[in-house]
């Protein structure tokens, strides 16, 4: 909602938090994963892509934020004024998201808790350990503490990140001048391209919890229009610049190199710290070691959070559980991270195909949740809708159902 008060450098720093708790959140498996996954297979050639999908998903994840500030409401509280149906459909996926994204973290971020490991320890040991320490910082602190922790993450984040970049492009490209990789621009790769996409910068549902994240923050600290979009804006296009900082340490260090490139995510981390190791010399393995493992314990931190705060929200709203119920919050996050590493302990085996699924799944349902933003926006928060927002929301809808459809099409016909 609207604060009367003047906008400042001052209350500009006050405001962050639900932006930067976004970044924090899409900078994991999208960038760690799939940026450098990118750069590695087909070197710059994807750079113009995930920035155009940048751009063309920034509508949608703005209307969240400006609909909570002028609303006082969560985009949750809104799909359901726009019908049952929509908030039932958010909630289901939500659900599925929750548990496969947790698992998919989570091993994502014990397999590079390895490389700072004095002595050999199973995979699903250190999940049980990361998840022991993410869910001793939200309980003992909830919104407050991983506001604070997150600021911090994305500190080190960006610092390590563009250290590592600098190093690699003094070092040079590691492909010959005259190689010529593949072109992603073929039917074959449409399912990467497609998962690429889907959790770029992040899931559409981020902006459901980002609102979320926002109205708690507002618990204790007002913020009004203007520092609430500078927030926003700083944390979402931060996630962009360092998705094409991902992909250039991709294109430098392992494209048109002689190994073969992993595509499962525990894997392929793994491969990119070692391979970058011998390219650049065994000094900055931990340096890139470092970025990963930050890079994914936030995400693990914001995912374990804002998946739980949405069910508890959404819960609430459906009317299957009393609002004024308390603790309700702690018992959806450790329901979530048991549900994560029940996944981890039964389906190990499958967590790669689950995480490609997961993002694909994520690609296809974009097109209807930002429809669902574009359409709350248009109804109730009309006037607030800018010429160049509105273009820039048809452009988006119409590449995002675009490609959803040429990908089921494709996915059908094989």
């Amino acid at each position: 909602m609207q604060q009367g008060y003047s906008s400042n450098w001052h209350s500009r720093l006050k405001a962050l938090g639900p932006g930067i708790l976004l970044a924090t959140a899409a900078i994991g498996g999208s960038h760690i994963v799939a940026s450098t996954q990118a750069g590695a297979l087909f070197g710059w050639q994807l750079a113009v892509l995930i920035l155009l999908v940048n751009v063309l998903k920034y509508p949608f994840f703005r209307f969240g934020v400006e609909y909570s500030l002028h609303s006082g409401e969560t985009l949750l509280e809104g799909y359901q004024k726009q019908g049952l149906g929509y908030l039932l459909s958010f909630v289901w996926l939500n659900l599925i998201a929750a548990v496969v994204n947790t698992a998919g973290v989570l091993l994502l971020t014990a397999s590079l808790l390895q490389f700072f490991m004095p002595v050999q320890l199973s995979l699903t040991l250190l999940c049980l350990i990361l998840l022991a320490v993410c869910l001793l910082i939200l309980l003992a602190g909830q919104y407050k503490l991983l506001d604070k922790v997150s600021k911090w993450v994305m500190v080190l984040l960006t610092i390590t990140t563009v250290a590592a970049a600098i190093i690699a492009f003094n070092k040079g490209p590691t492909a010959a001048a005259d190689f010529v990789g593949p072109s992603p621009w073929q039917l074959m790769y449409l399912g990467f391209l497609v998962a690429l996409m889907g959790w770029m910068p992040a899931p559409i549902e981020i902006s459901a919890i980002n609102s979320l994240w926002l109205k708690a923050k507002q618990q204790h600290t007002p913020v009004n229009t203007q520092d609430g979009l500078f927030d926003f804006n700083l944390g979402y296009w931060s996630t962009t610049a360092l998705a094409l900082v991902f992909l250039a340490l991709g294109a430098l260090v392992q494209y048109g190199s002689d190994q073969k490139v992993e595509l499962a995510g525990a894997a392929y981390t793994n491969q990119f710290v070692s391979m970058y190791a011998s390219t650049i010399g065994d000094w900055s393995k931990l340096l890139v070691a470092l970025v990963a493992f930050l890079c994914m314990f936030g995400t693990t931190l914001t995912v374990l959070d804002g998946y739980a705060r949405t069910i508890n929200e959404s819960f609430q709203l459906l009317g299957w559980q009393k609002a004024e119920r308390k603790h309700s919050y702690n018992y959806w996050l450790l329901a979530q991270a048991a549900s994560g590493m029940a996944v981890i302990l039964f389906f190990k085996s499958a967590l790669g195909p689950m995480l490609t699924f997961a993002m694909s799944l994520a690609f296809v349902t974009t097109p209807v949740f930002a429809w669902l933003n574009y359409r709350l926006m248009r109804g109730q928060q009309k006037h607030l809708m800018q010429p160049w927002i509105r273009l820039l929301s048809w452009l988006g809808l119409t590449f995002l159902f675009g490609f959803a459809l040429l990908f089921i099409w494709w996915y059908l016909s094989k």
